[in-house]
């Protein structure tokens, strides 16, 4: 018996908003995919908030951990809803790979966990996103493949002159981070204890571990094998190395049972294959990045360990266990890049740690409402956390 009309338009929205989510997490276009505009104006999914306060965050001189000093550093950050009298309401969302402050608009609305009209969001970008200080952006001495390393500390410490010098915030109500996010939600609280309330950390662990460094170290490789990267001084993009390397990505991007299972069904209209879906990642993943951008946040994600702030010796175990606020921790169940086998090893050292793995087959996109299920899941507990 055929399936109803309504049937098909209920397979057909929910197929949308998960391309749609997914958009919103890894900064496509959805049309890019073909979907014509008609159904684009049908998406379900819910539109990215409004009233945002664009910001840019001049540090000046800044000099990061490996000592060298990076001349009219920024920050690029945005802001939503206003900031009470006691400037007790801010939450910090610190953005993920490669990402713009649109990384956690699946968190922003009326119903979901953060309400503007309750709390004050700063969201801010990370070094080598290409907006805020980046190869890609930087005169010399500094610029493309001299640009120097920047830690997950390093941002951390930015952000914190920028909250503290900009916008004169002492404290947060809460620190909410996917992936590269997570990883500084997790620097916040060793770094700064009592800075925060609370703290979210989804799909991202403590320290990467060195199977997560080997796979960063693959896409690399990919990417700079091409000819046309010549040492990072190419003068067009190397296409066929960012297009090696996006591939290289795909394949730890989602589960094994995603692909089994057909769930890449939802990238593509009715009809389509898997070899679409391998094609649009090759071609169209991160539309508009810096080859040396790609390979500086990649390194960023490298280095990180909490272990490795002052005072704890590179012990990741002695640095967890002095973490002081309440954290929900929230892997995703099948995670290849932050594997959930890592977060339970670190879950036995934070003290108060709510640990809620997600119950999703959308391997590390997850984390970041890539579909309907797991944005009702993720909203459902984030909101109760804060609560």
């Amino acid at each position: 018996m055929p399936r109803s009309r309504k049937s098909s338009e209920s397979t057909a929205r929910l197929r949308l908003s998960s391309l749609v989510r997914l958009s919103l997490v890894l900064g496509w276009s959805a049309a890019t995919w073909g979907y014509g505009q008609d159904l684009l104006a049908q998406d379900p999914a819910p539109p990215r908030p409004d009233g945002a306060s664009h910001h840019e965050f001049t540090l000046g001189n800044f000099t990061l951990e490996n000592g060298v000093t990076l001349s009219n550093a920024k920050v690029i950050y945005a802001t939503y809803g206003k900031l009470n009298a006691r400037r007790n309401n801010a939450i910090l969302l610190p953005s993920h790979y490669m990402a713009d402050h649109h990384g956690y608009d699946w968190l922003v609305g009326p119903g979901l966990a953060l309400d503007t009209n309750k709390v004050f969001l700063v969201m801010t970008e990370l070094f080598g996103n290409g907006r805020s200080s980046s190869p890609s952006n930087t005169p010399e001495p500094f610029h493309g493949p001299r640009f120097p390393l920047v830690t997950i500390r390093d941002n951390v410490e930015a952000v914190h002159h920028l909250l503290m010098d900009e916008l004169h915030i002492t404290h947060l109500k809460a620190i909410i981070g996917f992936s590269m996010g997570a990883q500084q939600a997790f620097q916040w609280a060793v770094s700064y204890p009592k800075f925060a309330d609370r703290v979210v950390a989804t799909a991202g662990t403590a320290k990467t571990y060195p199977h997560g460094v080997v796979r960063l170290e693959g896409q690399i490789a990919a990417l700079t094998a091409d000819s046309a990267f010549l040492s990072g001084d190419y003068t067009v993009q190397p296409q066929k190395g960012m297009e090696a390397f996006a591939i290289v990505w795909t394949a730890w991007l989602f589960s094994q049972e995603w692909w089994r299972k057909g769930l890449w069904k939802a990238l593509v209209p009715p009809g389509g294959t898997y070899q679409q879906v391998m094609e649009n990642f090759r071609k169209n993943f991160i539309p508009g990045a810096d080859a040396n951008n790609l390979i500086l946040q990649a390194r960023t994600w490298e280095y990180h360990d909490v272990g490795g702030t002052k005072g704890f010796n590179g012990d990741v175990e002695k640095a967890l266990r002095s973490i002081e606020a309440p954290f929900l921790y929230m892997p995703s169940a099948t995670d290849l890049y932050f594997p959930l086998g890592d977060a339970q090893y670190e879950r036995r050292f934070i003290p108060r740690v709510v640990f809620m793995p997600i119950p999703s087959l959308w391997g590390h996109t997850a984390g970041a409402a890539s579909n309907p299920t797991d944005a009702k899941f993720l909203n459902a507990r984030i909101k109760a956390f804060l609560r």
